[in-house]
This record gives C-alpha cells, sequence and structure tokens, in this order.
C-alpha cells in the first residue's frame, strides 16, 4: 500500500485573485480540505486548502502560496496527495483506488488472468482495467461483488469471476 494517496487534481485557476478550481476524488467531495496539508506526486510543494465555494465539478479554493491568477494556472493538471493516515479506515469491502492497482488478478480455479492498471467509472460504477495475458487490448471487468468476490490486499491479488468469454 501506497503512504500517500491521491485526492484531488487541480483544474486550473477560478477568478483573477488565485483561487483554484479543485476537483475531489473523495467519496465526500468536500473532506480533501481536511485530511491536512496536501502535497504534489513528488511530495516536493505542500498546500494548506481552503474550500471557498462549491463549483461546477467541483470547488473554489484557496491554497498556502498561491496568491495570483498566474501561480494558480501553473497548477493545472497537479494532483493533490494526502498521507494515508490521514484519510479514515474504510469498511471491509471498500478500497482506495490506490491499493488495487498492480494487484494480480486470478480466476476462481487460481489462474492468472492479468493485473488491475486502473479503476474508471463513467457513471454507472467502477470497472478494473485489467492488463490481461495475451490480450493486445486493456479488458473492462465490472467492480462488483458477482464479478470481483474477493480483494485480498495482503496476498496482492483478487478473485474475479468475469463472464463468459471476456478474457477470450
Amino acid at each position: 500500500m501506497t503512504e500517500r494517496v491521491c485526492v484531488g487534481a487541480i483544474a486550473g485557476s477560478f477568478g483573477v485573485k488565485g483561487e483554484v478550481r479543485l476537483k475531489s476524488f473523495c467519496a465526500e467531495p468536500e473532506d480533501i480540505a481536511s485530511y491536512g496539508p496536501l502535497t504534489d506526486e513528488r511530495g516536493g510543494e505542500r498546500w494548506d486548502i481552503r474550500i471557498t465555494r462549491p463549483i461546477k465539478n467541483g470547488f473554489a479554493a484557496r491554497l498556502s502560496g498561491v496568491s495570483t491568477k498566474e501561480t494558480a494556472d501553473a497548477l493545472r493538471g497537479t494532483r493533490l496527495y494526502a498521507p494515508r493516515d490521514a484519510l479514515p479506515n474504510l469498511p471491509d469491502d471498500e478500497f482506495y483506488h490506490a491499493d488495487l492497482i498492480g494487484l494480480t488478478v486470478l480466476d476462481t480455479g487460481g489462474a492468472e488472468i492479468g493485473r488491475i492498471k486502473a479503476i474508471l467509472n463513467h457513471g454507472a460504477g467502477d470497472l478494473l482495467e485489467i492488463v490481461a495475458e495475451g490480450q493486445p487490448q486493456t479488458v473492462l471487468l465490472p467492480f462488483t461483488k458477482e464479478c470481483v468476490p474477493t480483494v485480498d490486499l495482503t496476498a496482492s491479488r483478487a478473485i474475479a469471476d468475469p463472464p463468459d468469454g471476456l478474457f477470450d
């Protein structure tokens, strides 16, 4: 498991006084401001975040040390990371996406299917993007109890029962 988890991203500036457009990846979007100082991917930059108001597709927010539109614009695309220990513990059947990426996927017979590359959600539920052995393209598997009955983070694997023909 990673020591930091991506909880959001900066989508650009908002207005002319240094506010940013903030996209939250949290289950409760406004919680992004409560996880302490957030860092960039490298951990080199740190910002305290204060949400100023909700806007379309996210929030307008103030970041410590950001006071101009130009500085806010320069941060566009920056992913924001929180320390894992600042995040809430999850119930047994919920997972942080960062913990699923890279897991080996086995079928119900124990044969390796592939590895989880990403978790996608286009509005109808989570999909696991799997790099499958011998497949020229990735395969999307619904992340449901029926299709993925077991996730074992300790063993770094997920057991899948995919629909017939999905991995053929």
